[in-house]
């Protein structure tokens, strides 16, 4: 088939390559004219594992990128893939999203044939029908060939390529059968390899489902975090309480590593935006409240524990990772952003370090000192907070022994406690 992605981001680049390594002709649409040369040139516009590698396969041959509407009416289908950033208020910016489903339904204007048009972007349910109304309301007198549906991603940043192509579920949310069957086609060659389960509904029910996705597992994390805060006051492992419950069933044993939150693009948007539209609709979540005032206590607790062993002013402190999880160079709400500003704040010199995302976060903080590596961060340092589970900061050993201090709050559960180092786990 014949696939347009309206958008190049983290979504779409990836949703693009994946679609191409299915066998389909791929067409990417984006306004950065730098983005769109990156990817014509096999480069990656993003930190992804295993993106480079589907780009330098597929770009040229069954994959694309441009600035132009100008042929999207000769795809079978144009999935809507742009950003919907967080607003102060905690609701979602739609009016990007808007525009380009605005230019979709006019490049659709002289259709003569069924053009399905997908929104693969986060909105919530009652974003769908003012799309829908932007769409055909481009597409003006076609727009009788123009139909609208959902296919909410879930796709993880660090693993997107592997989520994609090996999901757990794929929702389809269409308002016909024809629609359906479009979607089908579009999925067929990874259902087939993967025999992946499939959700058909209807587009508000589909996006329902992203965001019931995303909150939910948002909410386990600060419960287990609670509990961990807890545990922590009792003098007892979290880990070995979660270990045991997660045993039952019932709870599972994933999403139940405690420690200073989550964070990225996903989780925080999704649950603010949830909160935001419930309350428009005259409804007070006050569970999912909490589960945002949890997250936002846990890099408070972190300072406070380093704080309880070490004056920090004046001092320098190293903060080991920067990304909001290993395997992207993603800052966007890192954990990492509220401990150095609270470090700031009571006057340390922050020392920090990152394998990927040293240059998003000198952009929003150019004053730090940024270490080559972890061992130049912890070098002279009165104290080390590990923010990011990287695999690297496992191996450190040796690294501690060239601090000033050798104070270690650890929020992730990747350091082990050794002789000459004083380590607080931070729920543990």
């Amino acid at each position: 088939m014949q696939i347009n992605i309206i958008g190049s981001g983290y979504v779409g680049t990836t949703v693009g390559a994946c679609l191409a390594d299915l066998g389909h002709e791929v067409t990417t649409i984006d306004i950065d004219e730098e983005v769109v040369a990156a990817i014509n040139a096999g480069e990656s516009p993003i930190h992804e594992p295993g993106l480079d590698d589907l780009l330098a396969e597929h770009v040229g041959e069954s994959l694309s990128a441009t600035t132009s509407y100008e042929n999207l009416a000769d795809a079978d289908v144009t999935f809507l893939a742009v950003q919907t950033p967080s607003r102060s208020d905690g609701s979602i910016d739609t009016g990007p999203l808007l525009s380009a489903a605005e230019m979709t339904g006019e490049a659709l204007r002289d259709a003569t044939e069924r053009h399905l048009v997908v929104v693969k972007s986060t909105v919530t349910p009652p974003n769908v029908e003012e799309l829908r109304a932007a769409v055909l309301d481009g597409a003006g007198s076609a727009r009788d060939y123009v139909e609208v549906a959902a296919n909410p991603e879930f796709q993880r940043e660090g693993s997107a390529v592997e989520d994609f192509l090996d999901p757990q579920k794929i929702v389809f949310g269409t308002d016909s059968d024809w629609a359906t069957e479009r979607l089908r086609a579009v999925y067929a060659p990874l259902v087939a390899d993967t025999g992946a389960n499939v959700v058909e509904t209807d587009p508000e029910t589909a996006m329902m489902v992203k965001y019931a996705n995303n909150v939910f597992l948002a909410s386990k994390i600060s419960l287990i975090n609670e509990l961990g805060n807890v545990c922590k006051e009792f003098g007892i492992d979290a880990y070995e309480v979660a270990d045991a419950i997660g045993m039952d069933d019932r709870i599972g044993e994933r999403f139940l590593r405690s420690g200073v939150g989550w964070g990225g693009s996903c989780f925080p948007k999704d649950t603010a935006a949830l909160i935001d539209t419930a309350r428009e609709s005259g409804y007070d979540p006050e569970l999912l409240e909490a589960v945002v005032s949890v997250n936002d206590g846990q890099p408070d607790r972190m300072v406070e524990l380093l704080t309880d062993h070490v004056n920090v002013e004046g001092r320098p402190i190293a903060v080991l990772g920067l990304s909001f999880k290993p395997g992207t160079g993603d800052i966007r709400n890192s954990r990492a952003i509220p401990v150095i500003e609270r470090l700031d704040a009571l006057g340390a010199e922050v020392v920090a370090y990152d394998p990927v995302a040293i240059d998003n976060m000198r952009e929003r903080f150019p004053e730090v000192t940024y270490a080559e590596d972890a061992a130049d961060a912890l070098r002279d340092a009165h104290g080390a907070l590990v923010v990011t589970d990287w695999d690297e900061f496992e191996a450190l050993d040796s690294e501690f022994d060239a601090m000033a201090r050798p104070v270690v709050v650890d929020g992730r559960h990747v350091v082990e406690r050794r002789d000459g180092l004083t380590y607080e786990g931070l729920t543990w």
